[in-house]
């Protein structure tokens, strides 16, 4: 009878250790439990040591906090332009609510991944080829702001979902080679007309400005050809004022000297015309000295018989009478 005792206790001792055990939960760091009382959801474990009435409460749903990444396989999509791409991508998302997550969705990452394929189809095939191409941070905005507003309801957050490889048929990429190529071309055209062209107002600005200067260059010459001109035009006034008072004064010396330079100056230019072929000068210098000369005493008897004339009229006389007539013979 001692013996069956102790079996008993043995056995109710075994079953209270069972049911301790079976009352403490321990829920590693990045996930979270859901406790499920007779079938229905009660509450969520987070990490840590967790407590549930044995036998009643049971373990539900094991579900991750963490951000998980979903891989969109590729899928072929027609644009608006009847062009046809395959395109892939990925998909990033984190549980916030376990309760949702467990019990709003039968599959949480093929729901996700479902929903993220249907809209990239959406959005991408209501785009042409060419924004489909360039506009990649568009539309990643645009599938994240969709899918994250169909997945709220799931207790699911959707951070991020990127278009990895957009890849267009072989002659669509052919045909967008040569068209890159003609537009690499005609940008090249335009870059080397427009050079000519900046070429060609600068050297008109050059001509221009050398024009310009060239001008003001005949400007100022004649401004000072002018300033020659008026300074020879006194320097003659005063030599033919001191040579008038020289010859008021009787100075034979200037006259010569004025007769002279005017004959030797006439020679000059009869020398130096263009219109000259033949030019006669006297063979010796005492010609020229007997030309001078002569010049000169016409000169000297013009101005003797105009002393003689004022001489009297400056004194007061009486005008000369006529020279006695020659005795006869």
């Amino acid at each position: 009878m001692l013996a069956g005792f102790s079996i008993v206790a043995l056995a109710i001792a075994l079953f209270v250790v069972i049911t301790v055990l079976m009352g403490v939960r321990q829920v590693p760091q990045g996930y979270n439990y859901t406790v499920e009382r007779f079938g229905r959801y009660n509450k969520t474990l987070t990490p840590g040591l967790g407590l549930v009435i044995p036998w009643i409460d049971r373990v539900g749903r094991k579900l991750s906090v963490m951000e998980q990444v979903v891989d969109v396989p590729s899928q072929e999509i027609i644009t608006k332009d009847n062009a046809t791409v395959t395109v892939d991508g990925v998909s990033f998302y984190q549980v916030l609510d376990v309760r949702r997550a467990s019990y709003e969705v039968a599959n949480l990452q093929q729901a996700l991944l479902n929903l993220v394929m249907t809209n990239i189809r959406t959005v991408m095939g209501s785009m042409d080829l060419d924004q489909l191409l360039s506009h990649r941070d568009e539309i990643n905005a645009r599938l994240l702001g969709v899918i994250d507003a169909a997945s709220e309801p799931w207790g699911v957050k959707v951070t991020r979902i990127e278009i990895k490889d957009i890849e267009p048929p072989k002659d669509l990429v052919e045909a967008m080679g040569r068209q890159m190529k003609a537009e690499r071309e005609k940008r090249a055209v335009i870059l080397e007309a427009e050079g000519m062209r900046q070429s060609d107002i600068t050297r008109a600005e050059g001509r221009k400005a050398a024009v310009v200067l060239e001008a003001e260059g005949r400007k100022e010459a004649a401004f000072r050809d002018a300033e020659a001109r008026e300074r020879s035009a006194q320097a003659e006034a005063a030599a033919t004022r001191v040579m008038n008072d020289a010859t008021a004064n009787g100075d034979l010396a200037a006259l010569n000297y004025l007769i002279a330079d005017k004959y030797v100056r006439a020679l000059q230019a009869f020398a130096q015309s263009p219109n000259q072929k033949t030019f006669i000068i006297p063979m010796e210098l005492a010609s020229l000295a007997g030309t001078l000369g002569g010049i000169a005493q016409i000169a000297s008897g013009a101005l003797n018989e105009g002393t003689l004339r004022t001489a009297p009229r400056s004194a007061g006389a009486v005008p000369d009478s006529p020279p006695p007539a020659p005795p006869r013979g």
